[in-house]
């Protein structure tokens, strides 16, 4: 009785795939047992003055995730202060200002990250009160920095170059929760 189970339950996974595939989904969104993924964004740029510009490269998907969760990665971490944008940088809605500092974890597993306040609390844990994990919004421009843009952004601090790290978005399901 079992072993019918098992395989009434495989062909209708199988038949619920082939279903979603035939709407256009891929294979790994048909795949309802698929591991979660999240988006990672990289080190693009070092300014001057202790400034940093970390964003999307060719590897992010900003719109379903480009890292499984299963992956072990750093998240990157901003706490907003309110700093005034520094000479040399100005702010477009592709690589806005943070008005802040940005510093990354040790490594974590994506299956940590169960909600975006369980992200936030790591970065806390790790460099206290203030600190939440990043948002592809995070970025401001405009004259008085009243608009958010994405892709990027500028803030003070440090990552190290050719790592990629956890980073939220808050209007996609590209982390590692969803």
């Amino acid at each position: 009785m079992r072993k019918l189970l098992r395989r009434g339950a495989a062909a209708f996974a199988a038949a619920a795939s082939l279903a979603l595939m035939s709407l256009g989904a891929t294979p790994a969104q048909a795949d309802s047992s698929a591991i979660p993924s999240g988006m990672t964004w990289t080190v693009l740029a070092k300014g001057t003055d202790g400034t940093i510009r970390v964003g999307a490269d060719s590897a992010t998907d900003a719109y379903n995730g480009d890292t499984a969760a299963t992956a072990t990665l750093p998240v990157l971490c901003l706490r907003v202060d309110g700093s005034a944008v520094p000479g040399g940088i100005t702010p477009d809605f592709y690589a806005g200002w943070a008005r802040g500092t940005v510093a990354v974890t040790p490594p974590v597993s994506g299956r940590s990250l169960t909600s975006r306040a369980a992200a936030d609390a790591i970065c806390a844990r790790y460099y206290g009160a203030g600190w939440r994990e990043a948002e592809f919004h995070d970025g401001r421009y405009g004259a008085n920095l009243e608009a958010s843009g994405g892709w990027s952004f500028w803030a003070y601090g440090y990552a190290p170059e050719g790592t990629r790290f956890w980073t939220a978005i808050n209007d996609q399901p590209a982390n590692p929760w969803n």
